[in-house]
């Protein structure tokens, strides 16, 4: 009897088993997803972009006039004082005379030298006159008094004097003319004369300011023009960070928003603090080869020297830049947020399973979103959810 019971009952067994291994393989398996945890804590928002480091008062030392620049001897980090030597300018050597363009100057020099005697007698001349002048107008003067002459004629002998006296002023200043234009026509000559071996002058240019020697324009000996850069000076530990960022995210940034440094070659995070925001946009192309309007903001470094002392000019970091701020704010994901129409809405998972909640958002920041609405602290959200998840659909967290 017992044998029969279990023979009958074997069967049922065997086909439950059957139905609820069938059941189990086609019942749909959850979906592994990624999710994380609406948190409750301090919302910033940033601009996040690239900096460089810039010395705050660079000093670039130009050529005041033309010459011949002497080799500099500095190099790129000497220390400098002010009113050091950095460079010496000499005279430019005379260009090269051909026999015909020497041949003229010999010329002008016999010609001025002819022209310096002739100046010469003609000065003794005016001499001349002036003094049988002087004599003519003594003897008038005494014919006057004694009234054997009329006034008339001790002021036209007058008249003679000062018309000599100025005509041998006149004399003296061509005599002084003709002898300059000699001297001249003899130096033009004396450059190229193997006795004329006189060092030329030289001009010392001196540092502005102390600080280090930043970069060095030209090291060689070259001709220069004045206004031709030299060299440039500056402290290395007065430092500001440039930061440039798109024009209407410029709009946000105020003087004095915190800013924080990043990836600038140690793991210590720097602090700082927004100096200027400049007036004026330019246009930069972006790695895209996009065109974009972009601003230069000028930041401090407000972290204590010793922590960036080994930052230097031009030096790249990250700076991220507050712009806004709220204490006590629900947090989420930034890629646990998706859009159905025109409102924003998030996946929460509930049970095991995913569920739709509309979400009112406050502002996106990077990674990370504040909502007024929707969710609350510590809720499971899931983040970058793809088309395989729907409403009532069971998820597995990874």
């Amino acid at each position: 009897m017992r044998t029969t019971i279990g023979r009958a009952i074997t069967p049922v067994i065997l086909l439950v088993a059957a139905v609820a291994g069938i059941t189990w393989a086609v019942m749909p398996r959850p979906i592994p997803v990624e999710t994380a945890i609406v948190a409750r804590g301090r919302f910033v928002a940033t601009v996040d972009e690239d900096g460089k480091t810039r010395i705050r008062d660079r000093y670039v030392v130009a050529a005041p006039l033309a010459g011949r620049l002497t080799r500099i001897r500095l190099k790129v980090g000497d220390q400098i004082s002010a009113d050091d030597v950095v460079a010496t300018i000499v005279p430019s050597p005379a260009p090269f005379l051909d026999p015909r363009s020497r041949r003229e100057a010999e010329e002008r020099l016999g010609a001025a030298e002819a022209a310096l005697e002739r100046a010469r007698s003609v000065v003794e001349r005016a001499r001349a006159e002036a003094q049988q002048a002087n004599k003519d107008l003594a003897r008038t003067r005494t014919l006057v008094e004694r009234g054997a002459s009329t006034q008339q004629a001790l002021e036209r002998a007058e008249l003679v004097m000062r018309v000599a006296d100025r005509d041998q002023r006149a004399a003296e200043f061509q005599n002084h003319a003709a002898e300059h234009e000699l001297n001249q026509a003899r130096a033009l000559l004396a450059r190229y004369s193997d006795a004329a071996n006189v060092p030329p002058d030289a001009w010392s240019v001196t540092a502005p300011v102390s600080g280090l020697v930043l970069k060095i324009a030209q090291e060689s000996e070259t001709a220069i023009q004045p206004g031709t850069p030299m060299v440039e000076i500056g402290d290395p530990h007065d430092l500001e960070i440039v930061v440039d960022v798109l024009s209407k995210d410029a709009v946000e940034i105020r003087p004095g928003a915190e800013v924080a440094f990043e990836n600038w070659g140690a793991p210590k995070v720097l602090l700082g603090r927004v100096r200027r925001i400049e007036p004026v946009a330019f246009t930069k192309v972006s790695t895209l080869g996009v065109e974009e309007q972009r601003v230069n903001i000028i930041i401090d470094i407000s972290s204590a020297p010793d922590q960036w002392a080994s930052l230097g000019d031009g030096y790249q970091l990250d700076a991220r830049i507050v712009v806004f701020s709220l204490e006590d704010a629900t947090i989420v994901p930034a890629g646990a947020l998706f859009r159905r129409g025109e409102v924003w809405t998030v996946f929460v998972v509930d049970k095991d399973s995913a569920q739709t909640r509309d979400v009112t958002l406050l502002r996106r920041s990077g990674r990370s979103a504040a909502i007024t609405a929707g969710v609350s602290p510590g809720e499971r959200v899931i983040v970058y959810p793809s088309d395989r998840i729907r409403p009532g659909v069971r998820v597995e967290a990874r």
